[in-house]
């Protein structure tokens, strides 16, 4: 128990004021004991964070230099990012006529804003969900000082960005790159990473829920970077506009790796990080265990019909990610369709780093369009994940039980999971191929690639299948080890043919073997394929868990 609840009566106020009357050698007892209790439960997950995100210097750099190998290739690309499109989405193209350059403009932002989810995930993980599931309340009943295992908690979270950095500059300068842009490139990533940890401890502060404290960590995360991104589309020229200062994402892009080579924004990012850390914890010296700054709102005194159904429950408690991923979906649909025409002018077709990035078409804007409807099947594939694993989440927590005490069968409570899903990744792949289509400047109609789009519903299905099979067999490690096969699948859908992998190794991933239309003819075959292996899949995990045991976290 904390000390604010071990006083009862009139002495509950006196409690908390000598809970901060201690000195703070004593609220921090047993901290380098719960940094290597902390690291001992989430090494897997922070291993796999860093090396993803790394990894993914080299191989964009290598692609980047098959495609542009050549100044004149580079300079083309330079006029193509250029736009108000790549502005928004990937940030200033400030030196996109250099290799170093172009690799800011197509992997900055991706690694900002995933380390960015990362440490957001991982300080509410070890954070707001441990005491809300009563961990932290068992763990300092003993001799473990009340801002110990907060504090390891932001340090653990904090190194996981550090690490991320490092390695970082040293693949950038494993490939060559400048020595100084390749130190600000990790820097730059390490300090976003900062400044979103301490994001995140403050909010976890306010919410009494996991669930409520990673919302406002992703609403916080959202609002930066639409303020980068307004400011970025109101900047003069490449350079940013003052409105760019008002979010750490936009100080983080202002370091400008391989540009400028400023050192200076890192200071803010720190302050941010250090600063947010430091006044979460004085919020939780002021607040009871289990609670949160903000009070639960009261809910309706009935139920609607439509919530007291399990696919109105479902809706109900992932509404706030059903809409940031259809929204995501449909920004990625302008997007795309926006720069197809001007990749394709970029792109040489003799080009063999071109030919397999866009497939065997003779046409190489139907190649570039092909590759972005595979974008959107990859998004929709990502989302139905993430969808099934909010099933794993309730069981884990405790609350599957408490579902399943009245009459609802394990059968519905689990049907309504796969049907939003299910209906939500086909109405994405819709929305995001059609968007694709009607901002392409008559590239393709919308109802094509919406078409094209929809094609890759089996593999995303397949990813609801091996998600279904793991959470009936190995129901603790469903979560990791789906998010492994879809990404497996999606590198070699994506960089099979950079990595020299045959076109069977490639067909017989799930996001490989559909047909790349519009540049590749259709096939029923591989679509039907795909299905049976989701539905045999589903059925296997379906019946493993309708007869298992309920197993917790």
């Amino acid at each position: 128990m904390s000390t604010a609840t071990l006083d009862t009566g009139g002495r509950h106020s006196g409690g908390q004021a000598a809970a901060a009357a201690l000195p703070l050698s004593g609220t921090m007892t047993g901290f380098w004991l719960s940094v290597r209790f902390i690291l001992r439960r989430n090494w897997l997950r922070l291993l796999i964070w860093a090396a993803v995100l790394a990894i993914m210097i080299p191989v964009v750099y290598d692609s980047q230099q098959q495609a542009f190998p050549t100044q004149a290739d580079r300079d083309a690309y330079a006029g193509v990012a250029n736009t108000p499109a790549v502005a928004a989405m990937t940030g200033l193209p400030y030196a996109a006529g250099s290799l170093g350059g172009i690799l800011v403009i197509k992997i900055w932002m991706t690694l900002a804003v995933a380390i960015g989810f990362a440490v957001i995930f991982l300080v509410t993980r070890n954070g707001r969900a441990d005491e809300e599931a009563g961990r932290t309340e068992l763990l300092r009943s003993s001799a473990l000082g009340r801002h110990a295992y907060s504090t390891a908690n932001y340090v653990v979270s904090g190194a996981l960005g550090l690490v991320t950095g490092i390695l970082i500059s040293l693949l950038c300068l494993s490939v060559n790159l400048p020595v100084a842009g390749s130190l600000v490139m990790g820097a730059s990533i390490a300090g976003t990473a900062l400044a979103f940890v301490g994001i995140a401890a403050v909010c976890g502060q306010f919410s009494s829920t996991s669930r409520g404290a990673n919302s406002l960590g992703v609403m916080a995360m959202a609002l930066f970077y639409f303020i980068r991104a307004g400011a970025d589309l109101q900047s003069d020229g490449v350079d940013p506009s003052a409105l760019s200062w008002f979010s750490p994402i936009g100080w983080a892009q202002n370091m400008r790796p391989f540009g400028q080579d400023t050192w200076w924004p890192l200071l803010p990012l720190l302050a941010l990080g250090v600063g947010g850390c430091a006044l979460a914890l004085r919020m939780e010296t002021g607040r009871d265990l289990g609670m949160g700054l903000l009070p639960d709102r009261a809910g309706p005194a009935r139920a609607t019909a439509f919530l007291a159904e399990p696919v109105g429950l479902v809706l109900r408690l992932q509404r706030g990610s059903l809409i940031g991923w259809f929204a995501g979906a449909a920004v990625a649909g302008v997007f795309f369709g926006g720069v197809a025409q001007a990749m394709t002018n970029v792109l040489d077709p003799s080009n063999p780093f071109a030919k397999s990035f866009v497939g065997s078409s003779n046409s190489m804007l139907d190649g570039v369009l092909g590759i972005f409807v595979l974008f959107n099947g990859l998004l929709a594939g990502a989302f139905a994940v993430q969808c099934m694993a909010g099933a794993r989440s309730e069981e884990a927590a405790g609350r599957l039980e408490s579902q399943l005490a009245g009459a609802l069968s394990r059968y519905k409570w689990l049907g309504a999971q796969v049907l939003v899903a299910a209906a939500g990744s086909g109405l994405m792949l819709l929305l995001g191929g059609y968007l694709t289509g009607v901002s392409s400047n008559g590239a393709a109609t919308g109802g094509e690639l919406a078409a094209a789009s929809l094609a890759y519903w089996p593999a995303v299905l397949l990813m609801v299948g091996v998600m279904l099979c793991l959470h009936g067999f190995l129901p603790r490690l469903s979560i990791s080890l789906t998010w492994a096969v879809y990404g497996i699948s999606v590198m070699v859908a994506m960089f099979g043919g950079l990595f020299s992998l045959s076109e069977k190794v490639i067909k017989s991933t799930p996001f490989g073997a559909v047909p790349r239309m519009p540049a590749d003819d259709f096939a029923l075959t591989p679509l039907v394929v795909l299905s049976v292996l989701a539905v045999v899949l589903a059925a296997l995990g379906i019946w493993r868990f309708r007869n298992r045991d309920i197993v917790a976290e």
